[in-house]
């Protein structure tokens, strides 16, 4: 019996109600003017049946290069040739989908990274590879400890692409606030601490993933957090855009996406991950919430009582 401090999302198909499963679009349905939705199907052939130019920023989180089980389905490891053939496959199917200044973010560990990174260039305009610290990672005996992954930033345009800098910023607490004339300088003196509103870098050590006592957590194996596609939602996109994932997963994209006022789109080939997604989402319209995302700016690890202090003086909870 788990606690009841555990909020894992984890039920099975069979205790899943016939209302939320009718809730997710199969792809035997017209899919042409699809928004706000998740379809349960294979992406290779979903995409071919979707309106061409209407993505603004794609979230693509692949099978990394790794023997890994997924709810029945096993992904096997492949040869480096054969997996850049593989994602050349995906990226041939999502360019049409692409609007003329769409941005795309690519998720891998750091082997895979060095399959993707030739593909990658040779299709779109790389801006960025971001380094997430994610912390947790099976140690080695023979090894490093593998607790990063690479985030790779894309545009279809070399100059013209969104970034709004100023809303993904970092509040990093001063332990030695520095004055000039007696003026806080480049820090903020608050009730609840001193802080310092910092410019986004391509190293993020702000991020946990998602564990088992989190709102967000499910039995997904490779869940993103929502806080980590909050950064990019908020930077390479705008109210209203449309946002995109075909390896949908349990649906994380999909709601950072509409607690943001984003429309979206996703593909998954598994019906329980789509069930565990299309449960999320019926629970944003009561809870918009995003763990370590608040007064717009994003907050340090372990820093939950500061916000949750922030809000209290706001009224906000």
């Amino acid at each position: 019996m788990r606690s009841k401090r555990n909020k894992t999302i984890d039920f099975t198909l069979e205790e899943a109600s016939a209302k939320l499963l009718n809730q997710i679009i199969q792809p035997t349905d017209n899919l042409q003017k699809t928004s706000d939705k998740i379809i349960n199907g294979d992406s290779f052939k979903v995409m071919t049946k979707l309106a061409p130019h209407q993505v603004d920023l794609a979230l693509i989180d692949p099978p990394y290069n790794l023997n890994k089980h997924y709810d029945g389905l096993n992904f096997k490891k492949m040869s480096t040739s054969q997996y850049q053939a593989y994602t050349q496959k995906w990226i041939n199917l999502l360019r049409p989908l692409l609007k003329k200044h769409a941005s795309i973010y690519v998720f891998s560990d750091w082997a895979t990274s060095i399959a993707l990174a030739p593909v990658l260039e040779q299709n779109f305009t790389i801006q960025n590879r971001i380094t997430w610290q994610r912390e947790k990672g099976r140690g080695s005996q023979k090894n490093w400890k593998n607790g990063m992954e690479d985030i790779w930033f894309l545009t279809t345009d070399a100059d013209n692409y969104t970034f709004n800098v100023n809303q993904v910023k970092q509040r990093r607490q001063v332990v030695a606030p520095y004055r000039q004339d007696g003026v806080a300088k480049d820090w903020q003196a608050t009730k609840n601490g001193n802080f310092r509103d910092t410019m986004p870098s391509n190293f993020w050590d702000d991020i946990s993933i998602p564990y088992w006592s989190m709102p967000e957590n499910t039995g997904h194996p490779t869940q993103k957090p929502e806080k980590l596609l909050a950064k990019i939602i908020l930077a390479s996109s705008n109210p209203n855009d449309f946002i995109f994932d075909p390896f949908a997963g349990s649906g994380s994209s999909l709601v950072t996406a509409a607690k943001l006022d984003r429309h979206y789109l996703g593909i998954e080939q598994s019906l329980l991950y789509c069930a565990w997604g299309q449960y999320r989402l019926n629970q944003v319209k009561d809870n918009r919430t995003i763990q370590g995302y608040t007064d717009g700016v994003f907050w340090e690890r372990n820093t939950l009582a500061a916000q949750r202090k922030l809000q209290r003086h706001k009224g906000e909870i």
